[in-house]
Parts: structure tokens; sequence; C-alpha cells
């Protein structure tokens, strides 16, 4: 099969490329390498330096004519979208609509559509959190991501494209990119490495659902080997505090950085855990690695990265 992976060069788009590679899948990639890498870049892709909602960009589209569409590209940070909502919004809502646009021109079937769970549903009622609950986005992220699905319904019941919504929880794994805002465990791990204090907004009691990339990309695979439909969620269903978080990476690091606590920032909810039930009876998919097991592929990854 022809499919187009956005965000090809970063850090689940590169997992989820390989993956599609190794079943046999014809593989073409955009990245702008604003948070990708070149070095993530999988052998045998075809692969546009470019923004998704570049002519470049629509030009790959055409000729290509991918019949499935992965689109996993997105500006990541909620902070950096609380304090640029524009910016935001360009990139994860026009630049989103240009990409639909573009398949929908070129025949494109199926689309994946990699959104938030963790940025969804805002201040959640009840644990783990379903996709019956109200979207109550509380950053302009979150607000981005929940667009984009509204769009996916459009280009669904008006041009008869099969879309899927897929939930991510807190991802981390080998590959994350500790600079920038987006992904706690590849910041504190770069820091263990360092020797460097890890730095936690507020207290530290505050959860995230965390899910490791090989969960996620099996999740990204067997949706798309199912043409599934539909808006899921992707998680463990287990809640784990950012100071469990912090001791589990100095203990695994023998790090002697300590913890440093500072202001809580705006826009982050308290807690966050997802429920993937639904996902599971659809297709069997269940996360494979818990966060002691994960830590530690993340951590063996870090140590030995360049």
């Amino acid at each position: 099969m022809r499919i187009l992976v956005t965000g090809g060069a970063g850090f689940i788009g590169s997992h989820t490329a390989e993956a599609l590679l190794r079943a046999g899948h014809e593989v073409a990639m955009i990245d702008d390498l604003s948070t990708g890498k070149r070095a993530n870049v999988p052998a045998g892709a075809e692969t546009l330096i470019t923004d998704i909602a570049s002519h470049e960009a629509r030009l790959l589209v055409a000729r290509f004519r991918p019949e499935a569409l992965l689109h996993l590209a997105a500006k990541v940070s909620v902070r950096a979208s609380i304090d640029d909502p524009g910016l935001d919004a360009r990139t994860n809502v026009l630049g989103s609509l240009a990409l639909l646009e573009a398949c929908r021109r070129a025949g494109t079937a199926y689309a994946l559509f990699a959104s938030t769970g963790g940025a969804m549903y805002g201040t959640a009622r009840t644990f783990p959190i379903a996709e019956t609950a109200p979207a109550e986005p509380a950053s302009p992220y979150g607000c981005a991501k929940l667009a984009v699905e509204g769009y996916l319904g459009y280009y669904r019941r008006v041009h008869g494209l099969r879309t899927c919504v897929l939930r991510y929880a807190n991802v981390y794994g080998p590959r994350q990119d500790p600079h920038g805002e987006a992904g706690v465990v590849a910041i504190f791990a770069q820091r263990c490495r360092a020797g460097e204090p890890l730095h936690i907004h507020g207290d530290g009691s505050q959860t995230r659902d965390y899910v490791h990339v090989d969960d996620v990309v099996a999740a990204n695979l067997a949706c798309l080997g199912a043409r599934m439909e539909g808006v899921f969620n992707v998680g463990t269903g287990q809640e784990t505090s950012v100071a469990t978080l912090a001791a589990g990476l100095l203990a695994l690091s023998g790090s002697r950085g300590g913890v440093r606590h500072g202001p809580e920032r705006a826009g982050d909810v308290a807690r966050s855990c997802l429920d993937a039930a639904l996902l599971s009876r659809a297709t069997g998919w269940r996360p494979r690695l818990g966060i002691r097991d994960g830590l530690a592929s993340t951590w063996a990854w870090f140590r030995s990265a360049p």
C-alpha cells in the first residue's frame, strides 16, 4: 500500500514509518525538520523536507497518490500554543486542512490522525477518561486538535474519506526530543544523563498516562490494517505522578542531580489517564510496556545516544 506519513522524521513518525516499511508498504514522508531529525529518517522512504501546507507538499501528494494518510505532524508544545495561539493554529489547523484537501484531490481513501488525549478532556470528572467524556481542551493546542477532528468529520460525511482519530496519552520512548517543553520523560532522561537537577512544575503530584512509543506504533498499525473508523483513546489506563516519574529515572540512571520545584504552569491539568478499552475491543490492541519497563528501555537509549 502507498502510505503518506507526515512528521516522518519526528519521534512517533519515524518509529511508525520504520514499522510500515518492515511490513512491506511503500512510504513517502513529509517533515519540515522543525523538531524532527534527518537521522531519524528510515532508509527506503521517500522524504520531502517542507511544510505540510507548502506547494511542494501538494505536488508530492498529487504524484505519490497515497492510498492512506497517517497525519502525525504537529506543533506539540502546550506552552508554546498558549504563548502564540496563532502560530499553533497555522500549523495544526490550516496545515492539516491543506493536507486533507490535497489528499482528497489525489483520491486518498483513508486517513489516520494523531490527536491528543492528554490535552483534549480538560479537567475530567471520572478516571480513566473514556472517549464519551466532554472534549474541553484547556489550551490552544487541544483546541486545534479538536478542530482537525471536526474537519475530518466533514471530509468523511461529504467526501467519503474513511477516518480514524487516535487520541494519544503522553507518549515517551527512544528518540524523543529532550529540547523543548514537550516530553517530560525525555527532558528528565537528558538531565539525568548530564547529572543536572530535574525541574518539576508544582509539587509533582500531577499525574499523566505515559504510553510507550512502541505501543503507539502498534496501535497505529492495528487501526490502519483493520481500516478502523471513529475516535479511540491510546493509553495504559494507569496514572503516574511526575514525582514518581522523576524518582524512577533518578534511580535508573544513578544521577545525583535531585529535584527542584518551580511554579505550576498555566494550562496544565492535575490528572490525566485514558481508558483505551474501546480500541482494545475493536482491534485486540493492548499496551505491552508498563512504566517500569518502558522507562528502562528509554533510559538505555538516552544513555548510549550521541
